[in-house]
């Protein structure tokens, strides 16, 4: 008997009609459907997501993979789901990781696939590209990402400031990702160059809680969730090219 196929289904950033078509046919094929679990053995956003298009039949396979920034406790949480998963794959089971986004940013998928193949290197693994939060995010504020020649910058998570300032010098559009936990000192930064006006913020996008925030005017004291994402437009300090079609 061969091995299973290992599947990252990218389900989008909130809304459950983001799912690809592809991404809903083979999400209907599977029987196991692994997703991350959320605090406190809660379900995790990705299970969220897919629940409409889930059948009684399938059996789910939550894993416990903390939102951490420690290297030993994540690769001791990759370690174990490579375990979890493991046996069904080698009895030529196909596996599903649902994983909110797209599992090829910035996803916990890309690290149990690499913890799998480690243990069975001829595994098969195949992702399906899904709709990413910036992009989600944009669309929600009704604009671009980018457009014409501009340069786009990804943080996806801010230690220091001068992360910030360093990706502002170069592009014209910086995504903060997860902004939570420094939206205070981000605040303050643009404040103080008077860029409030030039930052959205998102959070939840596509979720029922969703809120849209298109200036970050007035919310000094505001606290994002965790799924949070704030688009700072640099380019209102720069003189850009006239736009191209692409």
């Amino acid at each position: 008997m061969g091995l299973g196929t290992f599947w990252g289904i990218s389900v989008g950033a909130g809304d459950p009609d983001w799912l690809t078509v592809q991404g809903v046919k083979l999400l209907s094929t599977v029987k196991w459907v692994a997703c991350p679990q959320g605090s406190k053995g809660r379900p995790g956003l990705a299970l969220e997501i897919v629940r409409p298009w889930l059948q009684p039949e399938q059996i789910l396979l939550p894993l416990h993979l903390p939102f951490v920034t420690q290297p030993d406790q994540l690769q001791a949480a990759w370690a174990v789901a490579a375990e979890q998963l493991g046996p069904l794959l080698e009895q030529g089971e196909d596996v599903a990781f649902v994983c909110a986004g797209d599992v090829g940013l910035y996803s916990t998928f890309a690290y149990v696939a690499r913890a799998l193949k480690a243990r069975l290197p001829n595994l098969r693994i195949q992702a399906i590209p899904g709709v990413t939060s910036p992009l989600a995010a944009a669309a929600l504020l009704g604009s671009p990402l980018v457009q014409g020649a501009e340069k786009l910058a990804i943080l996806p998570a801010l230690y220091a400031l001068a992360e910030l300032e360093q990706a502002c010098a170069w592009a014209e559009v910086v995504v903060l990702m997860k902004v939570a936990p420094v939206y205070d000192q981000v605040w303050q930064w643009l404040a103080q160059r008077n860029w409030l006006q030039q930052a959205s913020l998102v959070v939840w996008a596509g979720r029922p809680q969703q809120a849209i925030f298109p200036t970050l005017e007035g919310l000094a004291d505001y606290r994002p969730p965790y799924f949070s994402l704030l688009i700072l437009r640099c380019s209102a300090q720069k003189t850009l090219p006239a736009a191209t079609d692409s």
